[in-house]
């Protein structure tokens, strides 16, 4: 994958193009057609970084559950309207409560969590959130900027690497450091560029609704503050891992919560994605990706499931 990185086919600028280079066709005028880019984008492995969501999928003790159920079902629907002459008409309808924006994977919006009442650019987290409408400002998920929809992302497995090479989840409580960052960067052989999004795998994927308290629970390993400054620095745009909190739980600064998110959300303006499934990922060694991310678009809302899904050649 280092030479991958090295042919630079994943570029952030014009990310839908630079999917149609791949192929290595263009029109007459240098560009790819619109069948080249087809063509690349269907011939490309594809990755489906979602758990399937259901009353099963571990929820945050501070999110109200989630609820699905179908309030029509074919018996109900055909036994009204597919009696009728000329008529074999049958359907179902759902109704489904997702539980906060929590999902699997989810997003964090650039508003979900203010430093001292104040959010991203200084303003007013209460004057913001004071109408039935959702968070105003633009900082709603429904100003997620649509280039990060499709986008160069670079994937760093942090614990294959810190496991010699296993694919052991990280221990309880493991704090991500700026160095352990670095050190998966150097060992995968890539480059992480301004604009690009940074996926991290933890590992604890694995425990997704195979053993939810563990995987809920107050230890789960993540990026502390230094590994947040690294991510800063580094002029990532969108970050997020394999856990239900994204950061290192419980915070190792004092009585601080969630410090990793203000860092990045309210002081950086850099989104968060949770709940990812990165094991395939890891497993084939993906390491720079076109991510594409489509929030749903709720006005004013705090954030959103995602079907997040990884390409590669």
């Amino acid at each position: 994958m280092s030479d991958l990185s090295r042919r630079d086919v994943l570029k952030t600028a014009g990310a839908l193009g630079a999917a149609g280079a791949l192929a290595g066709t263009a029109s007459g005028q240098g560009r790819p057609s619109a069948d080249d880019l087809i063509r690349t984008v269907k011939g490309a492995r594809v990755f489906d970084l979602s758990f399937v969501w259901s009353e099963q999928s571990p929820i945050l003790s501070l999110n109200p559950p989630y609820s699905f159920a179908l309030n029509r079902t074919h018996k109900m629907t055909y036994e009204i309207f597919g009696q009728a002459p000329g008529s074999r008409v049958s359907w179902a309808s759902d109704i489904m409560y997702f539980s906060g924006q929590h999902g699997a994977p989810t997003i964090d919006a650039i508003g979900h969590i203010g430093r001292d009442l104040k959010l991203h650019g200084g303003v007013d987290a209460v004057a913001a959130t004071a109408t039935p409408g959702g968070i105003g400002a633009d900082l709603g998920i429904e100003s997620f900027p649509t280039d990060l929809m499709v986008n160069r992302a670079v994937f760093l497995d942090v614990a294959r690497q810190l496991a010699g090479g296993r694919p052991d989840p990280l221990p309880p409580g493991f704090e991500i450091s700026a160095a352990h960052l670095d050190q998966t960067l150097k060992a995968q052989g890539v480059e992480v560029r301004r604009g690009d999004s940074l996926l991290i795998r933890t590992g604890w994927g694995q425990y997704f609704a195979k053993d939810n308290a563990k995987y809920l629970g107050e230890q789960s390993p993540g990026p502390g503050q230094d590994g947040a400054r690294w991510i800063i620095a580094k002029g990532v745009r969108l970050a997020g891992d394999d856990t239900a909190t994204f950061e290192k739980r419980p915070a190792a600064y004092g009585k601080e919560l969630f410090s990793v998110h203000m860092m990045l959300l309210a002081d950086s303006g850099i989104y968060i994605v949770e709940n990812a499934n990165l094991e395939a990922l890891g497993d084939a060694k993906a390491y720079v990706v076109l991510l594409i991310l489509t929030p749903l678009r709720i006005q004013g809302a705090s954030g959103s499931p995602l079907r997040a899904i990884a390409l590669t050649p």
